[in-house]
């Protein structure tokens, strides 16, 4: 069984929002993610789709995107991005999701050898950067998030499982300096994060180890809208 991510679709298949305003990277973006999904993913592969899934603003509107990625393989989990506004109620949420795809929200779902987990969590990781008050308390609580999927996730944990965390915004700065977010990853024993929400940033490291622990940055302009494989269980 392989594990693969990718986020950042932006997907609109009832909203008039093209991505390609936003450069040519994203021109014809999802046929070539399509066509390397149906290449590389088999029936039993997990994908993490790591945030800002889709452009709708109420959960009804998101069904249709989900019905686009419905007939690709593997077992999607998607958490939520900044841009995912229709995601409201987790209940809801689960309750009209396609078959083979599971939503994570303050817990972590088992595979077989693999526990996954994740949250969104928020702008200020690079040092030295001073939050406004509200951003702080969002900052704050999503630490909060952070722990109580890591502990959900620990509860699920078998001997010679890996544990892989999904995180939206990037857990660590640019300098990757430590942060409350990597210490938590560090304590729990995470092998993988992956993250997305960074857009045109020439220094952006796609990929690095910091203490241990393998860091993917999967935003799908990021990484030429490739499918990136995170482990093999």
């Amino acid at each position: 069984m392989k594990v693969f991510a990718i986020s950042d679709l932006h997907l609109s298949v009832n909203n008039d929002k093209p991505m390609d305003i936003f450069g040519p990277v994203w021109e014809g973006y999802l046929d070539k993610i399509f066509a390397e999904w149906n290449e590389k993913v088999g029936d039993d592969d997990i994908v993490l789709l790591a945030g800002d899934l889709s452009w709708a603003m109420k959960l009804e509107e998101v069904v249709p995107d989900l019905d686009l990625l419905a007939p690709l393989k593997g077992k999607k989990v998607i958490i939520k991005g900044n841009h995912d506004y229709w995601w409201k109620s987790i209940s809801a949420l689960r309750a009209i999701l396609p078959f083979g795809f599971y939503a994570i929200q303050n817990d972590a779902i088992r595979f077989d050898g693999v526990v996954v987990c994740g949250t969104r969590g928020w702008k200020g990781v690079e040092k030295n950067v001073t939050l406004s008050a509200d951003d702080q308390k969002v900052f704050d609580r999503e630490v909060i998030r952070l722990e109580l999927t890591l502990q959900s996730a620990q509860k699920l944990m078998q001997e010679g499982d890996k544990l892989i965390c999904m995180m939206h915004y990037p857990p660590v700065g640019f300098a990757k300096d430590d942060s409350p977010f990597s210490a938590l990853l560090e304590k729990y024993g995470v092998s993988q994060v992956v993250y997305g929400h960074l857009h045109g940033y020439s220094n952006a490291e796609k990929q690095f180890v910091k203490n241990g622990i393998e860091y993917f940055l999967t935003s799908c302009d990021e990484v030429d809208n490739s499918l990136i494989q995170i482990c093999e269980i």
